[in-house]
C-alpha cells in the first residue's frame, strides 16, 4: 500500500503563451509520518523521436510532510527553445509531472500539450522560422494519464516483493521442457508411422495396378479373337443363307417357267403339284434363314 496518494492536479494558467511558466495545484494525502521529503519534478518532452531533447523544467522538495491531506502550488519554467528541434516546436507534445520518495518514483502524471499560433492565418501558412511570441500552448488537463508504482517507504513491511515467494512443491513437478520434448518425440513417431503406412498402401496399390494390367494383357488378345471368329462365322452363315436363297429363287423361277408351259399345254394337275412343291421349298428356305439368323 502506498503511504502517499495523489488526490488531484489542477493546471492553473491554461491556455497560456508558450514562454509562460507552468503552474499546478497539487493535492495529496499522507497516511503516516515520513522521514524524508517528497521530490516533485516536471519534464518537457522536446521530441517524439528521441529522448535526448527531454528537459527537466523544474523540481521541488516538499517536507516535512504532515499526516493528512496536503496542498501546494508547483511552478516550473518554460522549456529552452535551443534544446528543441525547430520542426518540433509547433504541434503536439507531452509534459510529465512525477513524484519520488528517496529517489524512488511512485506516481507519474502525463499531459498532452498542443502548441500553435494564435491566428488561423499563421496556422494555415506558418512562417519558416517559428515566431515564439505568437505561439500559445494548451494543456489537455481533462485527459491526464496517471501511472502508479509500488515502492519501499520507511519500513521494511511496506517494501514490495522483489522476488516471488518460495515454492518447494514446484521442484517436484516434472520439467516442462522434458514433457515438451517427450510430446515432440511422440508426435514425430506417430508421423513416421503414418508415413510408413501411406508408403505401404502406395506399394500395395501399385502391385494391384500391375496385376490388373497383367490380367488385361492376358485376357485382351483372346477376347478379340473370339469376337473375330464369331463375326466370321456369322458372315459365313449369312453368305450361305444368301447363296441358298438365290438358288431357291432360281429353282422357283424355273419351276414357275415349267408350270407356265405345262399350263399352256393343259396339264393342270401337274402344274398345280409343281407349284405347291415350289412353295414348300420357299417356305423351308425361309425357316432355315430364320434359324441361322437367330
Amino acid at each position: 500500500m502506498s503511504v502517499v496518494s495523489l488526490l488531484g492536479v489542477k493546471v492553473l494558467n491554461n491556455p497560456a503563451p508558450f514562454d509562460a511558466k507552468y503552474q499546478f495545484e497539487i493535492t495529496f494525502e499522507c497516511l503516516e509520518p515520513l522521514q524524508k521529503d517528497l521530490e516533485w519534478k516536471l519534464t518537457y518532452v522536446g521530441s517524439a523521436t528521441s529522448s535526448e531533447h527531454d528537459q527537466e523544467l523544474d523540481s521541488l522538495l516538499v517536507g516535512p510532510i504532515p499526516v493528512g491531506v496536503n496542498k501546494f502550488i508547483f511552478e516550473a519554467d518554460s522549456p529552452d527553445l535551443k534544446r528543441i528541434p525547430t520542426s518540433e516546436i509547433l504541434g503536439v507534445t507531452v509534459i510529465l509531472l512525477s513524484c519520488s520518495y528517496d529517489d524512488r518514483e511512485f506516481v507519474r502524471v502525463g499531459y498532452y500539450v498542443n502548441n500553435e499560433y494564435d491566428t488561423e492565418e499563421m496556422n494555415d501558412d506558418p512562417p519558416a522560422k517559428p515566431v515564439i511570441e505568437r505561439v500559445r500552448r494548451h494543456v489537455l488537463a481533462e485527459k491526464p494519464r496517471v501511472t502508479r508504482f509500488a515502492i519501499k517507504w520507511d519500513s521494511e513491511d511496506s517494501a514490495p516483493a522483489e522476488f516471488p515467494p518460495e515454492q518447494p512443491e514446484a521442484d517436484a513437478v516434472e520439467d516442462d521442457g522434458t514433457a515438451y520434448g517427450a510430446e515432440e518425440a511422440e508426435l514425430e513417431a506417430a508421423e513416421a508411422e503414418a508415413q510408413g503406412a501411406e508408403g505401404a498402401d502406395g506399394v500395395q496399390e501399385d502391385a494391384e495396378d500391375e496385376e490388373m494390367a497383367g490380367a488385361e494383357d492376358t485376357a485382351g488378345p483372346s477376347a478379340p479373337k473370339a469376337e473375330d471368329e464369331a463375326s466370321d462365322a456369322g458372315s459365313e452363315d449369312l453368305e450361305a443363307e444368301s447363296s441358298g436363297s438365290e438358288e431357291e429363287d432360281i429353282e422357283e423361277e424355273e419351276g414357275e417357267g415349267d408350270a407356265d408351259e405345262d399350263m399352256e399345254m393343259g396339264e393342270d394337275g401337274e402344274a398345280t403339284a409343281q407349284t405347291e412343291a415350289g412353295k414348300g421349298k420357299q417356305i423351308q428356305g425361309q425357316h432355315q434363314s430364320e434359324v441361322m439368323v437367330h
